[in-house]
């Protein structure tokens, strides 16, 4: 019985093996005939372009806290540019509290100082309005923007760390600012040859 099962399994093999080669040959027969076809024809243009290598990506380092819990030891986007830390902020009530004195609250444990800009001396005596009392969740250049309004430009210096505040563009100013006054059509309007026949 034994020999049997052997002279079956090397019939398998051979079907096999003899079934690849058909198909080996066929496809080399189909190829050989497309080539003579594409031999007649003219080849077009081969344009190159060479491809740089996808650059090998960067292991990040992590500390394993706990069992489960792998923490990558990256800076936070807030920690590389102050910024953008998020506040959220109370500024105390008291009744002369300024613009200035809120900016400078906000400040306080950020990194930053407010510079003495002798531009911004007007914006930090105005009246802080109810509204800017309490600040936050947001940004800390958001928050500094809406403390300034609209008609302050930010301004930061990273080397000193210092924020500045400057007045809005005067283009702005002038595209706001409304159009002279045009004569009215009812008054008539006297023409140059009318002005010459009227004098003495």
């Amino acid at each position: 019985m034994q020999p049997l099962t052997c002279v079956a399994h090397r019939l398998a093999v051979s079907a096999v093996l003899a079934g690849c080669v058909l198909v080996t040959g066929c496809a080399a027969t189909g190829t050989a005939s497309n080539s003579t076809v594409h031999d007649s024809l003219p080849e077009p243009a081969v344009l190159v372009r060479t491809i740089a290598p996808e650059p090998e990506p960067s292991l990040i380092p992590v500390a394993r806290y706990g069992r489960y819990t792998l923490v990558e030891m990256v800076p936070e986007p807030a920690q590389r540019d102050l910024l953008r830390q998020v506040i959220e902020i109370s500024i105390p009530r008291t009744l002369d509290a300024s613009v200035g004195d809120a900016l400078r609250h906000v400040l306080l444990r950020t990194g930053y100082r407010l510079c003495d800009a002798p531009d911004a001396a007007s914006l930090f005596t105005l009246p802080l309005p109810a509204a800017h009392l309490r600040l936050g969740p947001l940004p800390l250049r958001d928050a500094l923007l809406v403390l300034a309004g609209s008609a302050w430009e930010l301004s930061v210096d990273d080397a000193s760390r210092s924020v500045c505040f400057t007045r809005a563009a005067a283009s702005r100013s002038a595209s706001a600012s409304p159009a002279p006054a045009t004569p009215s059509s009812s008054a008539p309007v006297a023409e140059p040859a009318q002005l010459e026949e009227s004098q003495p």
